[in-house]
């Protein structure tokens, strides 16, 4: 009677997922229809890879050469263990699979790899028993690369890895020789990884599970691979060639349109239009030339074209064509952001570039209305104010909002895709407008020959020699098999010091996932925290926990040649040099650190000796570029972008949505909410929980903020911004001292 019991339990439980299918097949037909059809969605089947497919693949690795002798007899016994463990447990799971013959359901066996890679993922993702209930376990583990063949031998090697140094890997010069890739003037080494051939070999025999080829082509020619927003992934075609120009003719269409003509339709009118700018022929509302620029937008509308900004404004060329001209990046609604981007500029010389896809942002807006507030102070409230000195850079969908807001949409709304990212669109108008208003058209388009170089050789060259393709798989490495979840990059050059922060939300806000393409919790750990400050300022900041504290691999960035050549007489090396001989240095003492032995050598006291000594065995590579200019910016910006989309694709997760960033945005909304009924009722609030409901009582009750009479009787952007200096100082509702923001009718404080 309790198996009858049991049984019909069972039932329902299959029954309520076969509704729950047919019921989401119903609802999403065309990701039904994908996720039916995705060939990855197979079986579990187990691979054994003979030695003689090792010698294989060995013989076929570039330039022909083999794995070193003794790497490759340290690690057979490993290896032979590996085979024998993933058969036996293929074998136990086969024999020992139990299927109940009424529900069809099956009892999972774990193999011994899947017990090793859960235990050194250290958790598993609570999403799991959510899931459960509706997807038979034995059923997610078929969509997840964790339990394919190629990740358990990864899983298996790593063990193996953990017993080496660096110190002597770094002795072996086969290997060295080929731990290198090189493309249109950018050397990459990545000899100081803790790598072997072998681990290489496995790396790339799961980028051939994971059909990265497939997906890299599915990617560039506009399949609509961001399935969650039903989008393509086209950042790539913002610098691709004009089809006239193309020696092979191509075509990209997205839902009917020609992707490629309308990039240069853009592209074209941003030419014109910034060339018209600098020309003098457009000008502001009293005629004055607009010689400064205020790009307002958050995230990718403001973190690539400010990396691209900090580059070019020390290079020759871009001091040269900047001269007179002024850009500032407004992106924080701390009203200090505002002071500082509007401060000591001339309104009617501005010219206000909104940066949003959706033109709903609520930072961006609310910059935006006071920007267009600051120029209504100075030169009145007419509809032609705007017209003249503000600038849409937005979707085709939002271009109704953009009209709304008072801008030309014929002459000055600049479009970009759906099927770009925020973070992927510093190729588009979003880097081109601000961009080529201060450098120059010609500039920008530089940079997107660099970037478009990286794309044809991420396309085009073999894997073993593709630098994003090997930066890729090597992340995948550290963060999934050895457990590092945090990365570093390290330019050294100055003028690259926004190139940490860029990255760290093209990656995090990318790779930040916790669900596969297929809907199934990942079981393996994804998404490093990335950071990162320019050499060699980092090195007296946290290089201590670099050399000593946990390990985080790092990415060091150097160039041959410096944007500026500084010697000074009687030094014996050149500023370029020092700054280089540390770029060479920081990696070695990673790799190779400082033995007690040597410690002691120098005549340290014993009792610190464990004090001064350096473990060493800390991964990192480094890229090496000829100057760092608008080409080579270019090409490390799609070195990055294809570095991310890389570890997504062997993720199994969709690198181009960010769901992450809603459900805080929604909860700020509420929180808006809460204030307004208190500024203005003096009602207390009343939150989600005590503690939130305290701590907004305690800033509404003890912030000295100043609420003009009738700023709930009118707009309270204008009401703020149309009361003067003298105005607020008599009522003493600021300090005697304030940043005047300039103005005859209206100051910003």
């Amino acid at each position: 009677m309790q198996m009858n019991s049991s049984k019909s339990k069972e039932s329902k439980r299959a029954t309520l997922a076969l509704g729950f299918v047919l019921g989401a097949i119903s609802m999403f037909p065309q990701q039904a229809q994908c996720f039916v059809s995705n060939p990855q969605i197979q079986p579990l089947t187990t691979l054994h890879r003979n030695s003689h497919l090792y010698s294989s693949k060995a013989s076929s690795r570039k330039k022909g050469r083999r794995r070193n002798a003794s790497t490759k007899h340290s690690s057979s016994n490993e290896e032979s263990n590996s085979h024998f463990d993933i058969e036996h447990a293929a074998m136990s799971r086969q024999q020992l699979k139990i299927r109940n013959s009424e529900s069809g359901n099956s009892i999972h066996i774990p193999s011994p790899h899947q017990d090793a890679h859960q235990h050194h993922s250290h958790h598993q993702n609570p999403m799991s028993k959510l899931l459960s209930h509706i997807i038979p376990p034995q059923d997610q583990s078929k969509k997840l690369i964790s339990s394919s063949t190629e990740w358990k031998k990864l899983v298996k090697h790593a063990e193996y890895i953990e017993g080496t140094h660096l110190r002597d890997l770094l002795q072996d010069q086969e290997r060295s020789d080929e731990m290198f890739a090189q493309h249109d003037g950018v050397y990459l080494d990545y000899s100081r990884q803790r790598v072997t051939l072998e681990t290489m070999d496995l790396l790339f025999d799961l980028a051939e599970k994971q059909k990265l080829e497939e997906k890299i082509d599915a990617m560039v020619s506009g399949k609509k691979i961001n399935w969650t927003e039903d989008r393509a992934v086209l950042h790539t075609a913002l610098r691709a060639e004009r089809k006239k120009e193309q020696t092979v003719k191509k075509e990209i269409i997205v839902d009917g349109d020609d992707v490629l003509d309308e990039v240069w339709d853009v592209l074209d009118q941003i030419k014109y239009f910034t060339e018209a700018v600098r020309s003098g022929e457009i000008r502001g509302f009293t005629g004055k030339r607009l010689r400064n620029i205020i790009s307002v937008g958050i995230g990718g509308s403001y973190l690539g074209p400010e990396f691209l900004h900090e580059c070019l404004k020390t290079e020759p060329e871009g001091i040269n064509k900047s001269l007179g001209y002024t850009l500032r990046f407004l992106s924080n609604v701390d009203p200090v952001d505002v002071e500082r981007a509007c401060a000591d500029l001339d309104p009617e010389e501005t010219l206000v570039v909104v940066v949003s896809k959706t033109f709903t942002t609520a930072e961006t807006m609310l910059n935006a209305r006071t920007t267009r507030q600051w120029l209504w102070d100075f030169m009145g409230d007419g509809k032609e104010v705007v017209r003249k000195h503000m600038v849409a850079v937005s979707s085709i969908s939002s271009k109704e909002r953009v009209e709304d807001f008072g801008i030309d949409t014929e002459k000055y709304f600049f479009r970009f895709w759906d099927w770009v990212g925020g973070r992927y669109s510093v190729c588009s108008a979003v880097g081109g407008i601000p961009i080529s208003l201060l450098y120059g058209f010609d500039l920008f388009e530089k940079f997107l020959l660099g970037a478009r170089s990286i794309d044809k050789h991420f396309t085009e060259a073999p894997l073993r020699q593709n630098i994003p393709v090997l930066m890729g798989l090597l992340g995948v490495w550290n963060m999934s098999f050895l457990g590092y979840n945090s990365r570093t990059t390290l330019p050294y050059a100055e003028a690259l010091l926004k190139l940490p922060a860029h990255i760290q939300q093209l990656d995090m806000e990318s790779n930040g996932k916790k669900a596969t393409i297929h809907g199934v919790p990942v079981d393996y750990p994804v998404g490093e925290v990335d950071f990162g400050e320019p050499g060699t300022n980092g090195q007296h900041s946290f290089f201590q926990l670099l050399h000593m504290g946990q390990t985080v691999p790092c990415e060091f960035i150097g160039f041959l040649k410096s944007q500026h050549d500084l010697c000074i007489d009687g030094e014996p090396l050149s500023s370029h040099d020092e700054l280089m001989a540390n770029f060479f240095a920081q990696p070695d003492a990673l790799a190779n650190g400082k033995t007690p032995e040597e410690v002691l050598a120098e005549g340290v006291d014993e009792d610190l000796v464990l004090h001064r000594t350096f473990e060493g065995n800390r991964p990192s590579l480094s890229l090496l570029a000829p100057k760092l200019t608008a080409y080579s910016c270019g090409q490390l910006l799609a070195i990055y972008e294809h570095r991310t989309a890389v570890q997504g694709f062997i993720w199994d997760i969709n690198s181009f949505d960010q769901w992450g960033v809603e459900l805080g945005k929604k909860l700020a909304c509420d929180v808006k909410d809460h204030l307004l009924d208190a500024r203005k009722n003096g009602s207390k609030i009343k939150a989600g929980n005590p503690a939130t409901s305290r701590i907004l009582n305690y800033y509404v009750e003890n912030s000295n903020q100043a609420i003009g009479e009738d700023l709930w009787d009118s707009n309270p952007l204008t009401s703020v911004t149309r009361k003067t200096h003298h105005e607020h100082h008599e009522r003493e509702i600021l300090p005697p001292v304030g940043h005047d923001l300039k103005g005859a009718d209206g100051k910003l404080q």
